[in-house]
């Protein structure tokens, strides 16, 4: 498979196809490790106040998940290489961040899900007008969870979070080397 360059000035070398099927095996890395976050959380936090808003999180997550997961199968995308590596990723991200305190942990949501609304936002700029109107619509869905997820761990008093500045852009370095990763690999 030929490689995307991240020069503007070098041409695209992927089809539209394969464009495709990088946006969709990412997608569905992101959700994945989303999922497992919310899990590293809840396992270490457990029933403390923040257990429904994690819960009701997760679940969302879930959701984007399946979507992505029957997009895979009905376009034929596989999975990326690197999940194991998410499933462990994950869990020990949200557990790490948890272990700091529940504001850490919604420090970790703001510092994810502004990654992803901004990753999302590219690719449905990317689709707008492309005819690829059933993905534009699922990206777009996912863009607006992710958007109220960050919301609510702001209202939830993320800023708040010991280290807040160092540990949401340590989480965004992470989380932006993720998805290039699965993209490509």
């Amino acid at each position: 498979m030929s490689e995307q360059s991240e020069d503007p000035s070098v041409p695209d070398m992927l089809t539209p196809a394969e464009r495709v099927a990088r946006m969709i095996r990412v997608d569905q890395a992101g959700e994945y490790g989303a999922v497992r976050i919310y899990q590293g959380q809840r396992a270490v936090l457990g029933k403390r106040g923040s257990d429904a808003a994690l819960a009701r999180m997760e679940e969302a997550e879930r959701k984007h998940l399946a979507t992505f997961n029957a997009l895979m199968v009905e376009r034929r995308v596989r999975p990326t290489l690197l999940q194991p590596l998410w499933h462990l990723a994950g869990f020990a991200l949200g557990a790490g961040t948890a272990l700091l305190g529940e504001k850490a942990a919604m420090a970790c949501t703001v510092a994810v899900e502004e990654v992803i609304e901004a990753h999302y936002g590219d690719q449905a700029d990317a689709l707008a007008g492309g005819g690829e109107t059933k993905l534009l619509h699922e990206i777009e869905t996912a863009r607006a969870g992710e958007i109220e997820h960050r919301d609510e761990a702001l209202a939830s008093g993320a800023r708040d979070a010991p280290g807040y500045a160092g540990l949401t852009a340590a989480i965004k370095m992470g989380s932006r080397l993720a998805i290039w990763l699965s993209e490509r690999v």
